[in-house]
């Protein structure tokens, strides 16, 4: 239940804060006293679209706080035990605040949230009942829901919204598979053909390169033989590096000993010069063998690379990818030989959703006709105390075509109505008047009202365009829909407010350069005369007064 409302910043309010009552409520003022903005600052508060348009002129920030009772196992708390909040308090505290440039922070309990969760949170709190509702009950959708709801069909509705999904997989299975194997099958010729050219040539990964690098050594091999022949010549034949190098060495030796120790360092290098003049005659050596043992030929290498090229060419792919190539094509191939054996299993997974979405749709069906007659009868019995005795209301459960099952059933669920004698039952949106929707659709809360959870129904103006008994009898249906939940009502409807337990009136103060909202709790002699004015207009009578003392007193005596 809303117990609380901090207003700061928002519109025309500077500074509002609000206490709610059990029951029901009325919140009543003349048109344009700010009523609509006291029900903004709700919705924005429990998540509705924050907008910098709603932050006061000349404020930093608007800021709405709205405080709730709430029961342990309520349905808000479980929201936010699954997003990870803890909330064991008795209350609920939800909180926005808009910046002036529109960026906007929501939290529970202190704790920062996000707004889809603020949302969430405040739908299992909260409904707002407008005008535009009254429209929106003609939708079947709508009226579908309603059905619903009344019949606590929760989980038949999952069973065939779960069921549709299977449907819906299994055959975009089954499709994807025989579109696969029919262009497979189209193409078998063509694939078996390039399977063949594909294991002949046998390509291997990263043979493309070996190629090439020995079609470059096979390139170059008289080069390459031309230069180790000439360096080993240069080493080894007479009057070459080695002849020098000993001859140096000897004569070195020849006087070393005469020379007391001064060449042993020249010595010492020609040594080693020497055995690296091998080591070196040695690598040659083996240089020459292996251009020697290059035993393929070029135009065998060329022709290789050459045909690896135009194959990847062919198929508009690399070298390298022609080795997956050829494993997609068996792929493919063993696709087609198995073909009839995964089809049947795709079409045998179809047969089987469709024959689980029948039974869960029949039973959504069977439910869902079983509650519409009892759902007619409780709502045609709160007809005529809302001087609508006249119209005659049905719910119409009409089977649909299985092609155009959906998720939410197999039917098409509308309310029906006749409002005058003899006339044949038509849609609701079509038959029924702006005014006769409003009283509908509060006799259809009336109905549901002992089936929600939601706490605090608010509804905004739906007694517009009616008077007299008619909105009398809509105030006894709100009073006693206030005993199953808290109720407010913005009413322009002085039998409404008679009704009330709890009256705030909404009044604009200030001049044309600073307008603000304030927002009275009356009692006694003050609500007696804001019923007065609300019968009267502007000019309040005694007997407009007279007639506010009628109405108190019989609700009193109510």
């Amino acid at each position: 239940m809303l117990q609380a409302l901090a207003i700061r910043d928002v519109v025309i309010v500077d500074r509002l804060d609000l206490t709610f009552g059990a029951e029901l409520g009325v919140l009543t003022g003349e048109t344009g006293a700010g009523k609509s903005i006291l029900l903004d600052a709700l919705g924005l508060a429990t998540g509705g679209r924050g907008d910098k348009g709603l932050v006061r002129s000349g404020a930093e920030r608007c800021q709405v706080t709205a405080v709730f009772a709430v029961a342990g196992d309520h349905p808000a708390r479980s929201v936010l035990r699954e997003a990870g909040l803890d909330a064991d308090d008795e209350t609920l505290v939800l909180r926005r605040v808009v910046a002036a440039d529109g960026k906007s922070r929501a939290f529970v309990d202190d704790q920062p949230v996000t707004t889809t969760l603020l949302r969430a949170v405040g739908r299992e709190l909260v409904e707002v009942h407008g005008q535009g509702e009254q429209q929106g009950l003609a939708a079947r959708t709508v009226q579908r829901d309603l059905l619903d709801a009344y019949g606590g069909h929760d989980e038949l509705r999952a069973t065939v919204a779960a069921a549709q999904g299977e449907v819906t997989a299994a055959r975009e299975h089954r499709d994807r598979l025989e579109s696969e194997v029919a262009a497979a099958g189209r193409e078998e010729d063509y694939l078996r053909h390039r399977l063949a050219e594909l294991e002949e040539l046998a390509p291997a990964v990263g043979e493309e390169e070996q190629l090439a690098e020995r079609r470059a050594r096979l390139l170059a091999r008289g080069k390459l033989q031309g230069a180790v022949d000439e360096a080993l010549t240069a080493l080894r034949d007479a009057g070459g590096a080695r002849d020098h190098l000993i001859r140096a060495e000897r004569a070195l030796e020849r006087v070393a000993e005469a020379a007391g120790g001064l060449f042993e360092a020249s010595l010492a290098a020609l040594e080693r010069a020497r055995v690296e003049l091998d080591e070196s005659e040695a690598a040659l050596d083996d240089a020459a063998a292996a251009v020697t043992a290059e035993g393929d030929d070029l135009e065998t290498v060329e022709n290789r690379l050459f045909a690896l090229k135009d194959m990847a060419r062919k198929h508009r792919t690399t070298a390298d990818a022609l080795v997956e190539l050829t494993d997609e094509t068996r792929r493919l191939l063993d696709g087609l030989e198995h073909a009839n054996e995964a089809l049947t299993a795709a079409r045998r997974r179809v047969d089987e959703a469709e024959g689980a979405r029948r039974d869960a749709v029949l039973r959504l069906r069977e439910a869902r006709t079983a509650v519409a007659e009892r759902l007619a009868e409780e709502v045609a019995r709160e007809l005529p105390p809302l001087k609508l005795e006249r119209v005659r209301f049905t719910v119409e459960v009409e089977p649909l075509a299985e092609a155009e099952w959906t998720a939410a059933g197999g039917e098409r669920v509308q309310f029906l109505v006749a409002t005058n004698p003899g006339q044949t039952p038509g849609p609701l949106g079509k038959i029924a008047s702006g005014g006769e929707l409003s009283r509908i659709m509060l006799a259809l809360k009336v109905v549901l009202a002992r089936l929600g959870t939601v706490d605090t129904l608010i509804f905004d103006e739906i007694d517009a365009g009616i008077g007299g008994a008619v909105a009398d009898a809509v105030g006894e249906r709100l009073a006693r829909l206030g005993r199953e939940r808290q109720v407010l009502v913005v009413t322009h409807a002085p039998q409404v407010a008679a009704r009330a337990r709890h009256h705030l009136r909404v009044a604009k103060t200030g001049g044309a350069d600073e307008i603000g909202v304030e927002v009275d709790a009356l009692e006694a002699a003050a609500r007696e005369e804001e019923i007065a004015r609300m019968l009267a207009g502007a000019q309040v009578t005694a007997a407009a007064r007279a007639a506010a003392q009628s109405l108190l007193a019989t609700e009193a005596e109510g």
